[in-house]
């Protein structure tokens, strides 16, 4: 195995001789199998090794043991141990993200703070391959795109991530360190099926090996490997065609004027566009809306690309993030209206547990239950847990309309959401869309839930079990 982490660093550069490299350790067995295999090969690398440990504020007691077993392995190796710590439940509340995404934001900000502050040249992260495949499956099940399959890249140079340990299987790195008698932390929280990952993990792969192919793991993560190499091949393809095709700013008599609005737009020459293949057309668009800071479903390139084969001038296509592709005689112009302050309703029933994917958020919204046995260990602050008792077994998921009112805790009197949602109270001023699109969530008619504030004293938990509304942002991309 040690040889084999060897060659994969070597064939993707991973390392070079001199770097420094912080190893995020958890406690966990992945984290703590890369820092063994690390320094076992430090010296063959050239590379000088430190541990990053990073709590989450989830968990209580047992991330605080989880720490305290980072820091003695650190020292045990004389290693440098670098620690940070953050709120993850209260960031998943106040950005309106899961539990898992609020904790990775919060983990990855605080690599980027270690390297920003020179204390290493690279992170480098105990992904393996399972992790590979069960990413990829879950991309499948909502709907990811070729770039979505490619699942998790060796090396992020942005965030100068690498991942070492994608070729080997979790239950190498096991009997990997059973073989040293090292020890190593469990997270209790892996086992928790109310998160989509621990499902995957814990009773669709299984079944999938069991039942359909007994190497499911492998296959996924060759389609993943498969799939990087050409996403890299289009990313270079793209970026050749592209002047060729796309202008910016709005034709005018003297050429194209880029002042004002006209700025923000983005152009494609039909006739340009037409005589590409489809699979090109696809990743220009693809490109194009990149550009706009917006991210097309299927349905979407599928318009463009009609029109482009069978162009209306005049015709105008509505697109995610307030924007909007109008067809002229010559070409597909894209622009973003900032002061559009229109927006299509939307509302869907939420079972309980259950998810909802919400097309016009690019999120799912999800309706978690904590049991009671389970809520002293969750680290969950108090104000985001709705109680079950309380609520309807199907909730309603919309965007708030004009009249709504919420009654968050801590407040005298209930507020209209539109006076919520003004940036003094949000910390920061909203688009038109976003604004128009944020979500609720009502019970029997009541609101008992409204993205970035405590829910109602009304419906907050008391005993029993707990519901945690959680929002998932639908991956489309490379991670």
């Amino acid at each position: 195995m040690i040889e084999r982490v060897r060659k994969y660093v070597l064939d993707h550069a991973l390392l070079t001789a001199g770097d420094r490299v912080a190893i995020a350790v958890s406690g966990g067995a992945d984290s703590v199998a890369l820092l063994r295999v690390l320094l076992e090969l430090r010296k063959e690398l050239g590379i000088v090794i430190s541990v990053a440990h990073f709590h989450h504020g989830i968990r209580g007691g047992e991330a605080d043991a989880d720490q305290h077993f980072v820091a003695e392995l650190s020292h045990q190796f004389d290693l440098a141990f670098h620690c940070g710590s953050g709120n993850a439940p209260a960031q998943a509340c106040e950005h309106g993200l899961s539990l898992e995404t609020a904790a990775r934001d919060l983990r990855h900000q605080w690599f980027s703070k270690l390297l920003a502050e020179d204390k290493a040249d690279k992170i480098a992260t105990a992904h393996t391959l399972d992790d590979q495949a069960e990413t990829v499956l879950m991309r499948v099940l909502r709907g990811a795109g070729a770039q979505g399959l490619s699942g998790i890249a060796p090396l992020h140079k942005e965030k100068r991530l690498i991942r070492p340990l994608l070729e080997v299987r979790r239950t190498q790195l096991e009997q990997y360190l059973r073989k040293l008698q090292q020890p190593w932390r469990e997270d209790s929280s892996n086992q928790d099926l109310a998160h989509t990952r621990n499902r995957v993990r814990h009773q669709l792969m299984p079944l999938l090996e069991q039942q359909f192919n007994p190497g499911i793991r492998e296959t996924l993560a060759d389609l993943s490997a498969l799939a990087q190499a050409e996403a890299e091949y289009w990313a270079s393809e793209v970026a050749a065609i592209l002047p060729k095709v796309m202008h910016t700013g709005k034709p005018s008599r003297s050429g194209r004027s880029n002042s004002g609005s006209a700025s923000a737009t983005l152009a494609l020459d039909l006739a340009r566009m037409k005589a590409l293949p489809l699979a090109m057309q696809r990743q220009v668009l693809h490109k194009v809306a990149s550009h706009l800071g917006i991210t097309l479903e299927f349905k979407h390139i599928q318009q463009l690309t009609d029109s482009i084969q069978k162009p209306k001038a005049g015709c105008r296509i509505v697109l995610p993030g307030a924007a909007t592709a109008t067809l002229s005689y010559r070409e597909l112009q894209f622009s973003r209206d900032s002061s559009r302050e229109t927006a299509s309703d939307y509302s869907f029933c939420l079972q309980v547990p259950g998810e909802v994917a919400v097309t016009a958020l690019g999120s799912t919204i999800r309706a978690r239950v904590i049991t009671g046995g389970d809520l002293a260990l969750s680290g969950y602050n108090p104000a985001l847990l709705l109680d079950r008792a309380l609520l309807q077994s199907e909730l309603i998921v919309r965007n708030w309309r004009a009249g709504d009112r919420f009654f968050p805790a801590h407040s005298r009197s209930p507020k209209k959401v539109k006076e919520l949602l003004q940036p003094a109270r949000l910390g920061r001023p909203l688009a038109p869309a976003e604004r128009l699109n944020w979500p609720i969530i009502e019970s029997a008619g009541q609101i008992v839930w409204v993205r970035g504030f405590s829910v109602p004293e009304a419906f907050s938990y008391r005993a029993g079990d707990a519901v945690l509304i959680e929002e998932v942002q639908i991956i489309s991309g490379v991670e």
